[in-house]
């Protein structure tokens, strides 16, 4: 991802979440923030350099002094057209110069900084060593809820993004399964992702037959063959913002078995989005999901948390998990993905993203949870 950030978002808009974040940094009692080229760095400024260069860029927020981008000189030109250019100061650095140094004069000489977590290990062994009493932690550690609640325009992109790959999975399932490769079904998706408007592909997930009971299967060549049960997990980023949601369908008529672990796994994911809404814990959607999954005997089968933050990043915080005790709040938008995993046998897994509203809470993907037979 290279480049700058999409419309709608203003000069504004990125000042705004600057200001939000030194304002988040000071009362987490940070001396200021650090962020490195990454999906943070995209959200607070609009401006996405090369992921793989290994110069030195990053944006200084402190409290009291205007953000400023340290950039190298030969990537200024794309650094100065992004979005959010100019509610922030450029400092360029050329070749045989020391990057740190010029960072280091921004900052105070001893305070502790959030960094983000995707910062090269050597700019931050640099930092340290130009500034020897500072101290870093991580901005998930520090401040993990910073980009988790959308504005409206967010929201909007996210509900663009699920409706892609619904469109993507209502044509997937009008194509032929049986006596096909994994892999042959996956690429189909990435392409259906692609041609509903996705700009990246982060995952297609094809577990069939046993491989389902893999979460994070890795598709091959396996056949699928009538008979299976087949998780289809995939998503990417549409217009930067992030798709993912999963559906399970089966390759001719189920048995009574298949067809009763897919609704226990429905009547769970049903559960975890009624459990959301404005001040409930992460970990209560978690709880409502599971709920219904040990109660029909399947406990021991549901073997991860119910459900991940989405927005610039695919996986990102608030995790509706057992123990995390962060309130949903509105804007809020992440995924509610309970499963059952039978080793050896065949999975479900039932995937939409939602986002917390005023009173509730809203499905942003709307393709069937019923089970859904496939060729």
């Amino acid at each position: 991802m290279t480049g700058i950030a999409p419309a709608p978002f203003t000069a504004d808009d990125y000042r705004a979440r600057m200001e939000r974040a030194v304002q988040a940094a000071d009362d987490a009692g940070l001396a200021g923030l650090l962020v490195a080229p990454g999906p943070d760095l995209v959200w607070l400024t609009g401006y996405a350099p090369p992921a793989d260069t290994e110069r030195l860029t990053l944006l200084v927020l402190t409290p009291g002094r205007d953000p400023v981008l340290v950039v190298p000189t030969l990537e200024a030109p794309d650094a100065v057209k992004a979005a959010g250019a100019s509610a922030l100061t450029l400092r360029d650095w050329t070749d045989g110069t020391d990057p740190y140094a010029i960072t280091a004069d921004l900052l105070d000489g001893d305070g502790r900084f959030g960094i983000s977590d995707n910062t090269w290990a050597m700019h931050l062994l640099g930092l340290q060593k130009a500034l020897p009493d500072t101290s870093y932690a991580s901005l998930t550690e520090a401040l993990p809820m910073l980009r988790a609640v959308k504005d409206a325009a967010e929201v909007d992109l996210l509900a663009a993004a699920g409706a892609a790959a619904d469109a993507a999975f209502e044509e997937i399932r009008t194509m032929p399964f049986a006596g096909r490769r994994e892999c042959e079904v996956g690429a189909d998706l990435a392409d259906l992702l692609r041609r509903f408007g996705h700009s990246r592909v982060d995952f297609t997930i094809v577990g069939s037959g046993p491989n389902g009971a893999n979460p994070h299967h890795e598709m091959g060549d396996r056949v699928i063959e009538h008979g299976d049960m087949v998780v289809l997990d995939f998503g990417g980023l549409k217009d930067g913002y992030g798709s993912d949601t999963t559906r399970t369908v089966h390759v001719g008529e189920p048995t009574d078995e298949e067809r009763r672990v897919h609704d226990i796994v429905r009547e769970a994911q049903e559960a975890g989005f009624r459990a959301v809404r404005p001040g409930v814990a992460c970990q209560e959607v978690d709880r409502a999901a599971r709920a219904v999954i040990e109660e029909a005997g399947y406990g021991a089968y549901f073997i991860h948390r119910t459900g991940h933050g989405i927005g610039v990043t695919t996986h990102e915080p608030p995790y509706l998990v057992e123990g995390e005790e962060q309130p949903l709040v509105p804007g809020m938008c992440f995924s509610v993905e309970p499963g059952i995993y039978l080793p050896g046998r065949f999975g479900v897994r039932i995937e939409d993203i939602v986002t917390v509203t005023e009173d509730g809470g809203r499905r942003l993907n709307n393709t069937t949870r019923e089970m859904v037979t496939v060729d």
